[in-house]
């Protein structure tokens, strides 16, 4: 016989293979479904901590727009015998004079005074309260914003009035200020005038009692030393002015100042969350990898259970080649409806959790093509021995298989 007159194998169009491939899951739904499970978790969980970080870096990065990254506090170190430094009472006014510093304030602790709700608490219960004395102009440098109630001016500033920070407030007990809320500091009672938002570039704020300047003077005996010192610059020149605000501060002993930068400490902490993610993102990974070794424990067992499938379709014609295709393509769409049932998922919960925590969502579509590319390449790889075995399957003794 002539090699034209040879019967040649039926070819398998692309749309064919993917029929032929899709016929495990539509007779073994349920076996497809917990299969495509595992990979889905996996995926989803990959997707959401992706989504998760970066949503929540584009939120440090809109409230550091916000406030502004040029902002940097003054504070006293520790003398070489250990005691806490001290900053001369006329460093502002010395700050004041660095060229490029644009705007400056400053807070006072007051020494040997604690805030109570009440004259009936104990001594010892503080809660952790400092009262600071504070310049009018400090919300203003700081980016702060009152909650409830107003802040500080020339006028109420020399009565015995505080604005108390988010956490004070709330270790208080007081929800609102007013004429008749007062807590006692120092003994003295004050009004409570304000209540403030929590401060991002200053959180030494929340949990204050913050005092006008001349009020902590002349009703607490304030010694008029700044404990902190915050200072605007213009944003080209903020390491210029980094590297002299502690010897301009106190020129004497410049080793005893600590100079910092409150928007690196926010990216550190952010930083920090990112090694969590990191985390996160290996037990993803683990996942996504436990659920490749169930992809490929099923399609063995399917090769094992659709031994007279194959023997028949060998007996009609199909090569070795078409029943590779046919279990390999079964293995990917079982992968593919896992990995896009998982970036669905994951991206449901990103979405979520950013609402949740009010949020901008952010979810990158790396992470999304990423992960359904993983399954995809986790898929081929779970059904490349499976779909190898079952073409080596002869048509006699697959069909001998009872």
């Amino acid at each position: 016989m002539s090699n034209e007159a040879r019967l040649q194998p039926a070819r398998l169009w692309p749309g064919d293979v993917l029929k032929v491939g899709a016929v495990g899951l539509r007779t073994r739904p349920t076996r497809a479904f917990l299969s495509a499970l595992g990979i889905a978790i996996g995926i989803a969980a990959m997707v959401a901590v992706v989504g998760i970080s970066s949503s929540s870096q584009a939120e440090l990065d809109e409230t550091l727009d916000a406030l502004g990254t040029n902002l940097l506090t003054v504070s006293p170190g520790t003398r070489l015998t250990g005691e806490q430094a001290q900053l001369p009472l006329a460093s502002e006014s010395m700050v004041r004079r660095i060229a490029p510093v644009q705007a400056l304030s400053a807070i006072g602790r007051v020494e040997d005074a604690n805030v109570y709700r009440s004259d009936k608490i104990p001594a010892i219960q503080t809660n952790g309260i400092v009262p600071y004395a504070a310049r009018t102009d400090l919300l203003t440098t700081i980016g702060g914003t009152v909650r409830n109630g107003k802040w500080l001016d020339a006028a109420t500033g020399s009565y015995p009035a505080t604005v108390l920070g988010s956490s004070a407030a709330e270790r208080l007990g007081i929800s609102r200020s007013g004429p008749d809320i007062q807590v006692l500091i120092g003994g003295e009672w004050f009004t409570v005038l304000g209540i403030l938002e929590p401060a991002a570039l200053a959180p030494e704020l929340d949990s204050a009692a913050l005092i006008g300047w001349p009020a902590a003077d002349s009703t607490l005996g304030f010694d008029g030393h700044p404990t902190t010192i915050y200072t605007r610059s213009i944003d080209a020149q903020v390491e210029s002015v980094r590297a002299v605000l502690g010897a301009t501060a106190n020129p004497e002993a410049p080793n005893e100042v600590e100079v910092s930068r409150p928007s690196d400490a926010l990216a550190a902490k952010q930083a920090a969350g990112e090694a969590f993610t990191g985390l996160l993102l290996g037990l993803g990974a683990v996942a996504l990898l436990v659920g490749g070794v169930g992809v490929a424990n099923i399609m063995v067992i399917s090769v094992l259970e659709r031994r007279a499938e194959i023997g028949l379709r060998r007996s009609l014609g199909a090569t070795r080649g078409q029943i590779r295709s046919q279990f390999l393509t079964e293995s990917l769409l079982l992968s593919a409806l896992g990995g896009i049932g998982g970036a669905v998922l994951g991206s449901g919960v990103t979405a979520a959790y950013a609402a949740y925590q009010d949020w901008l969502t952010v979810i990158p579509l790396w992470a999304v093509i990423g992960g359904i590319a993983a399954t995809l390449v986790i898929g081929a790889l779970a059904g490349l021995y499976p779909a190898i075995r079952a073409s080596r399957l002869s048509p006699t003794e697959a069909l001998a298989t009872p």
